[in-house]
């Protein structure tokens, strides 16, 4: 064998090894990458396994276990099992836990421009939302609200419009809604106390005793599908189906940031898709399993559904806008997101009223 070609043989011997270890070295890491595995837990503000509300964490749970191969796992935890349901937050700022499920409205006294990612009387419906939280600026701002209490908010699904609720009287006027005290949260409720009725805010799982005790007059809760869940027709004899006070409820996953920011990208990203996937599964389920509530409710129960006198809208309407202005006067945050919320809010309601509602009117 000639010297040159000794020199080839040797290079390809080293080419070789060099590849070989560079193979070894890349099997290693993954193996390392693959046995890491991350163990969440997700307080909620609902009851365990509650429909709707409470089933949209469990199926987020369900999914990154799924998609991430088990190498993540979330246990989900009802309200009252590791935190009350108002303490949601908190627990998730403080890291006590990873995650949370709930809704933006509830924390209006720690941030009060929060209701605006929820739920406004009188505001964007759940595909409006969407669109502004997605496509319009609205998960920046939600993000910027949330950043200071180290928290990331997703979507975390929709309810649809809400009925007005259950009420013990009859309501045909404004005039009855006078010292009624009613379990109503966010700025629905601030509305509500503005036109002269007396909020209360309660979790779900406290609202049929309230409601049955007489410890409140009235609630709203979601619709058809949770309030027969829950039985309130038992409890009081006129159910309202208008809807003001949430047009839609935007339901949200708290991330504690440092946890969040401690997964590997693709972690980061299934949990982000689970997130959205989830986000419109539920407000699909809304859709479809309030119908058939109604229905046993009509047909089992016997409940008569009515509609607020009109007076009695558009006073609530004109106390809303009351409302919103002593909000942006008195609350910098606040301002600026109702300027991006509002702006969006007239431009798509405008292109609604073009398709979506001229569609309902032919159909």
């Amino acid at each position: 064998m000639g010297f040159k070609t000794r020199v080839v043989a040797l290079a390809s011997l080293v080419v070789l090894f060099v590849a070989g270890c560079s193979k070894e070295q890349t099997v290693s890491e993954a193996s390392t990458v693959e046995q890491q595995t991350y163990k969440w837990k997700m307080v909620t503000s609902w009851p365990k396994n509650f429909p709707g509300l409470g089933m949209a964490p469990e199926k987020f749970a369900k999914y990154v276990n799924e998609m991430t191969n088990g190498r993540l796992t979330v246990q989900v935890y009802g309200a009252g099992e590791l935190v009350p349901g108002f303490e949601v937050f908190d627990a998730v700022s403080s890291g006590t836990v990873q995650m949370g499920h709930s809704g933006p409205y509830y924390w209006k006294g720690k941030i009060p421009a929060a209701p605006i990612f929820g739920a406004m009387p009188f505001g964007m419906t759940a595909t409006e939302l969407n669109a502004w939280l997605h496509y319009g600026g609205g998960i920046e701002l939600w993000r910027e609200q949330y950043k200071p209490f180290g928290i990331i908010p997703l979507a975390g699904g929709h309810t649809g419009a809400q009925f007005a609720g259950w009420f013990k009287k009859e309501i045909n006027s404004i005039d009855d809604l006078q010292g009624l005290k009613m379990r109503i949260p966010g700025l629905g409720g601030e509305v509500f106390k503005k036109a002269g009725g007396i909020p209360v805010n309660l979790p779900g799982g406290e609202i049929f005793s309230s409601l049955q005790s007489g410890a409140i007059d009235a609630t709203e809760w979601v619709g058809p599908y949770n309030d027969l869940a829950f039985g309130f027709y038992q409890a009081a004899d006129h159910y309202y189906s208008t809807v003001w006070h949430e047009p839609n409820a935007s339901l949200e996953f708290l991330i504690n940031e440092e946890a969040f920011n401690s997964l590997p990208s693709d972690l980061q990203k299934i949990v982000e898709v689970a997130a959205r996937a989830v986000n419109e599964d539920t407000l699909d389920e809304y859709n479809a399993r309030n119908l058939t509530a109604l229905k046993e409710l009509k047909e089992k129960h016997g409940v008569e559904v009515k509609q607020f006198p009109d007076a009695v809208v558009k006073a609530l309407k004109a106390t809303t806008f009351e409302v919103i202005e002593e909000q942006v006067a008195n609350d910098e945050a606040f301002a600026k997101v109702w300027v991006s919320y509002s702006e969006f809010l007239l431009q798509i309601r405008g292109y609604n009223d073009l398709t979506i509602k001229e569609y309902y009117q032919n159909r």
